[in-house]
Protein backbone atom coordinates (compact mmCIF):
# COMPACT_ATOMS: atom_id res chain seq x y z
CA UNK A 1 0.00 0.00 0.00
CA UNK A 2 1.26 3.45 -0.84
CA UNK A 3 2.60 5.33 2.16
CA UNK A 4 0.41 8.36 1.33
CA UNK A 5 -2.72 6.23 1.70
CA UNK A 6 -1.45 4.83 4.99
CA UNK A 7 -0.74 8.35 6.22
CA UNK A 8 -4.26 9.52 5.32
CA UNK A 9 -5.79 6.46 7.00
CA UNK A 10 -3.72 7.03 10.13
CA UNK A 11 -4.81 10.67 10.22
CA UNK A 12 -8.42 9.50 10.03
CA UNK A 13 -7.86 7.00 12.85
CA UNK A 14 -6.21 9.68 14.99
CA UNK A 15 -9.09 12.10 14.37
CA UNK A 16 -11.63 9.40 15.22
CA UNK A 17 -9.83 8.63 18.50
CA UNK A 18 -9.72 12.34 19.39
CA UNK A 19 -13.40 12.75 18.50
CA UNK A 20 -14.15 9.78 20.74
CA UNK A 21 -12.29 11.41 23.62
CA UNK A 22 -14.27 14.62 23.11
CA UNK A 23 -17.45 12.58 23.11
CA UNK A 24 -16.49 10.71 26.25
CA UNK A 25 -15.62 13.78 28.29
CA UNK A 26 -17.93 16.46 26.86
CA UNK A 27 -20.78 15.23 24.66
CA UNK A 28 -22.01 12.12 26.49
CA UNK A 29 -22.10 13.61 30.02
CA UNK A 30 -23.51 16.90 28.69
CA UNK A 31 -26.27 15.23 26.70
CA UNK A 32 -27.21 13.06 29.67
CA UNK A 33 -27.35 16.09 31.97
CA UNK A 34 -29.57 17.92 29.47
CA UNK A 35 -31.95 14.97 29.28
CA UNK A 36 -32.22 14.81 33.06
CA UNK A 37 -32.80 18.58 33.19
CA UNK A 38 -35.54 18.19 30.58
CA UNK A 39 -37.16 15.18 32.28
CA UNK A 40 -36.04 14.67 35.92
CA UNK A 41 -37.40 11.09 36.23
CA UNK A 42 -34.46 10.03 34.03
CA UNK A 43 -32.04 10.91 36.87
CA UNK A 44 -31.61 7.32 38.19
CA UNK A 45 -30.58 6.19 34.71
CA UNK A 46 -28.10 8.99 34.01
CA UNK A 47 -24.92 7.55 35.52
CA UNK A 48 -25.35 3.94 34.32
CA UNK A 49 -26.15 5.01 30.78
CA UNK A 50 -23.26 7.50 30.71
CA UNK A 51 -20.89 4.76 31.90
CA UNK A 52 -22.15 2.33 29.25
CA UNK A 53 -21.86 4.96 26.52
CA UNK A 54 -18.31 5.88 27.56
CA UNK A 55 -17.32 2.20 27.63
CA UNK A 56 -18.87 1.73 24.17
CA UNK A 57 -16.78 4.56 22.78
CA UNK A 58 -13.72 3.07 24.50
CA UNK A 59 -14.37 -0.21 22.66
CA UNK A 60 -14.32 1.67 19.37
CA UNK A 61 -11.09 3.39 20.39
CA UNK A 62 -9.45 0.06 21.23
CA UNK A 63 -10.42 -1.23 17.80
CA UNK A 64 -8.98 1.93 16.20
CA UNK A 65 -5.66 1.42 18.01
CA UNK A 66 -5.57 -2.10 16.55
CA UNK A 67 -6.31 -0.70 13.09
CA UNK A 68 -3.41 1.74 13.59
CA UNK A 69 -1.10 -1.18 14.39
CA UNK A 70 -2.34 -3.15 11.36
CA UNK A 71 -1.72 -0.14 9.13
CA UNK A 72 1.88 -0.09 10.38
CA UNK A 73 2.19 -3.77 9.54
CA UNK A 74 0.82 -3.15 6.05
CA UNK A 75 3.29 -0.32 5.58
CA UNK A 76 6.20 -2.60 6.57
CA UNK A 77 4.78 -5.40 4.37
CA UNK A 78 4.47 -7.61 7.45
CA UNK A 79 0.72 -8.17 7.49
CA UNK A 80 0.97 -11.91 6.82
CA UNK A 81 2.52 -12.76 10.18
CA UNK A 82 1.18 -14.19 13.42
CA UNK A 83 1.26 -10.73 15.04
CA UNK A 84 -1.52 -9.58 12.70
CA UNK A 85 -3.84 -12.20 14.17
CA UNK A 86 -3.46 -10.70 17.64
CA UNK A 87 -4.56 -7.28 16.37
CA UNK A 88 -7.48 -8.75 14.45
CA UNK A 89 -8.48 -10.63 17.61
CA UNK A 90 -8.37 -7.34 19.53
CA UNK A 91 -10.78 -5.79 17.02
CA UNK A 92 -13.10 -8.80 17.24
CA UNK A 93 -13.00 -8.68 21.05
CA UNK A 94 -13.69 -4.94 21.16
CA UNK A 95 -16.60 -5.40 18.75
CA UNK A 96 -18.08 -8.19 20.84
CA UNK A 97 -17.64 -6.16 24.04
CA UNK A 98 -19.45 -3.20 22.50
CA UNK A 99 -22.19 -5.55 21.26
CA UNK A 100 -22.59 -6.95 24.77
CA UNK A 101 -22.95 -3.43 26.11
CA UNK A 102 -25.63 -2.57 23.57
CA UNK A 103 -27.30 -5.92 24.22
CA UNK A 104 -27.48 -5.02 27.89
CA UNK A 105 -29.00 -1.66 27.04
CA UNK A 106 -31.51 -3.42 24.79
CA UNK A 107 -32.52 -5.79 27.59
CA UNK A 108 -32.80 -2.93 30.05
CA UNK A 109 -34.99 -0.90 27.71
CA UNK A 110 -37.19 -3.94 27.09
CA UNK A 111 -37.74 -5.02 30.67
CA UNK A 112 -37.20 -2.02 32.94
CA UNK A 113 -39.92 0.42 33.92
CA UNK A 114 -38.58 3.62 32.39
CA UNK A 115 -40.79 6.71 32.54
CA UNK A 116 -41.42 8.63 29.33
CA UNK A 117 -42.12 12.36 29.00
CA UNK A 118 -44.77 12.06 26.28
CA UNK A 119 -46.15 9.09 24.41
CA UNK A 120 -43.19 6.71 24.79
CA UNK A 121 -41.77 7.28 21.33
CA UNK A 122 -38.40 8.31 22.78
CA UNK A 123 -38.07 4.93 24.45
CA UNK A 124 -39.24 3.13 21.34
CA UNK A 125 -36.63 4.99 19.27
CA UNK A 126 -33.92 4.21 21.82
CA UNK A 127 -34.94 0.55 21.83
CA UNK A 128 -34.85 0.43 18.03
CA UNK A 129 -31.41 2.03 17.98
CA UNK A 130 -30.14 -0.41 20.62
CA UNK A 131 -31.46 -3.43 18.69
CA UNK A 132 -29.96 -2.23 15.41
CA UNK A 133 -26.63 -1.41 17.04
CA UNK A 134 -26.45 -4.79 18.75
CA UNK A 135 -27.30 -6.67 15.55
CA UNK A 136 -24.85 -4.56 13.55
CA UNK A 137 -22.07 -5.20 16.06
CA UNK A 138 -22.64 -8.96 16.05
CA UNK A 139 -22.77 -8.99 12.24
CA UNK A 140 -19.53 -6.98 12.08
CA UNK A 141 -17.84 -9.38 14.53
CA UNK A 142 -18.92 -12.34 12.39
CA UNK A 143 -17.58 -10.61 9.29
CA UNK A 144 -14.27 -10.05 11.07
CA UNK A 145 -14.10 -13.72 12.02
CA UNK A 146 -14.57 -14.56 8.34
CA UNK A 147 -11.88 -12.07 7.33
CA UNK A 148 -9.56 -13.54 9.97
CA UNK A 149 -10.00 -16.91 8.26
CA UNK A 150 -9.04 -15.34 4.94
CA UNK A 151 -5.98 -13.77 6.57
CA UNK A 152 -5.03 -17.18 7.92
CA UNK A 153 -5.30 -18.75 4.47
CA UNK A 154 -3.30 -15.93 2.88
CA UNK A 155 -0.62 -16.22 5.57
CA UNK A 156 -0.27 -19.96 4.92
CA UNK A 157 -0.07 -19.37 1.16
CA UNK A 158 2.58 -16.68 1.63
CA UNK A 159 4.63 -19.04 3.83
CA UNK A 160 4.40 -21.76 1.18
CA UNK A 161 5.44 -19.33 -1.54
CA UNK A 162 8.41 -18.20 0.56
CA UNK A 163 9.56 -21.81 0.86
CA UNK A 164 9.30 -22.30 -2.91
CA UNK A 165 11.21 -19.13 -3.72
Amino acid sequence: MHSYITLVLRAGVALAILAGLFGQFVVIPGAAAEEVAYFPPYAPFEVPYVVVAILGVACVQVALVAVWALLGMVERDAIFTSRAFRWVDVIIGATLAASLLTGGVTAHLLFAEIPSPDDGMELLGALGAAVVTTAGGVAFALLLVLMRGLLSKATRLQAEMSEVV
